[in-house]
């Protein structure tokens, strides 16, 4: 029997409508392609737009909508002269975060051969790597609320054992599974700070006790001004990473660079119950509406969707319809043939999304 899926749809501000029309199309193509599930998308008005329009940034209807989805497809967020009253950002994608306790930011890093990427790569290495970043707390747990006085300011980091612990229960479970699909050897990295911090050497026990539960599975650790250096040098070595919040945040943005931008760069935050798949871009408002925005990060990231859901419930077509998705976007850009403005081409959106959809034979 068909089971379907309800997916909450965050459309976004600035060029995020623009890219998250396609990537619905092409979802929607292939599970009425598919025998095996199928899926109903819901809009959730929310962000800066909305704000703007409402004094709402983040509806307690969308909220629910949101709560009560299998997953959520989140698009750009955020328009920089759109802002509270205390002068931050409309950033809803952290207030769902925060409060549907999605712990594991999943931010997976691929360069193909034949990718352009600014690394000059040796013959036959391909770089296929996973960051997680805890995403709840670490530095940006006082967001909006630290302490500013004439002469001095400060920001709280928080690491709790109950999230940290879920943490690394996820990141070894991920490694795992990428070793059962031949992604990876199934070797797990502990980035952090603990020479120096008292918090991070609390981040490290926890992680390698987590590392004892699982004898099968390769750990080992590092500091992260080292990882950002070796994540130029030798970013082949590295399988899954895990993180601090603020360290995840900048070393993310180091891996879209390795291959080619943000464009490039899907993600996921994931908890125990929820999801959200979003770019890890912004809003670009300097390009919204012409029609040349990159669509392939929110492609990627409905392609993770997708197989986050075949593997939550043991749906083989959905994992499969993941993969494929991925594989054709990958295809697209390895290829070379039709490339958004960023990544050196002249496609517009829709054509960068056709060619998607033609590979896949949805088109």
């Amino acid at each position: 029997m068909t089971k379907n899926y309800e997916i909450a749809v965050f459309e976004g501000d600035g060029i995020g409508p623009e890219i998250t029309d396609p990537t619905v199309k092409i979802l929607d193509q292939m599970a009425r392609n598919s025998n095996s599930y199928s899926l109903t998308f819901t809009d959730a008005p929310a962000g800066a737009t909305h704000y703007a329009k409402t004094g709402e940034s983040l509806p307690e209807a969308s909220m629910e909508i949101a709560r009560r989805s299998d997953a959520i497809l989140l698009s750009a967020m955020g328009l920089p002269d759109v802002r509270y009253a205390d002068g931050t950002e409309i950033s809803p994608q952290i207030d769902l975060r925060k409060a549907l306790t999605l712990f594991a930011g999943v931010r997976p890093v691929t360069v193909r051969a034949g990718q352009r990427t600014p690394l000059n790569m040796p013959d036959g290495k391909e770089i296929d790597f996973v960051l997680i970043r805890e995403s709840t707390e670490g530095l940006f747990f006082t967001q909006g609320r630290g302490e500013v006085t004439e002469n001095e300011a400060r920001e709280t980091l928080l690491i709790t054992r109950d999230i940290s612990e879920k943490l690394f229960k996820f990141a070894f479970d991920l490694a795992k599974t990428r070793k059962a699909t031949g992604r990876g050897p199934g070797k797990v990295t502990c980035v952090d700070k603990a020479n120096v911090f008292r918090a991070f050497a609390f981040f490290r026990e926890m992680f390698d006790a987590e590392a004892a539960k699982h004898p099968d599975l390769i750990s080992d650790h590092a500091y992260v001004d080292a990882t950002a250096l070796w994540m130029v040098q030798k970013p082949w070595d590295f399988d899954v990473m895990v993180t601090e919040n603020m360290f995840g945040d900048i070393l993310s943005d180091l891996g879209a660079g390795l291959m080619g931008g943000l464009g490039l760069a899907p993600s996921a935050d994931i908890g125990l119950e929820n999801a959200v798949f979003q770019p890890c871009h912004g809003s670009a408002p300097d390009i919204a509406g012409q029609g040349v925005a990159n669509p392939f990060a929110m492609i990627l990231s409905g392609a993770m969707m997708l197989e986050w859901l075949g593997i939550r419930h043991d749906v083989e077509a959905m994992q499969n319809d993941g993969a494929r998705l991925r594989q054709a976007v990958d295809q697209v850009v390895a290829e070379g043939q039709v490339l958004t403005r960023d990544l050196g081409g002249t496609a517009g959106t829709a054509d960068a999304a056709s060619a998607v959809a033609k590979v896949l034979g949805v088109a």
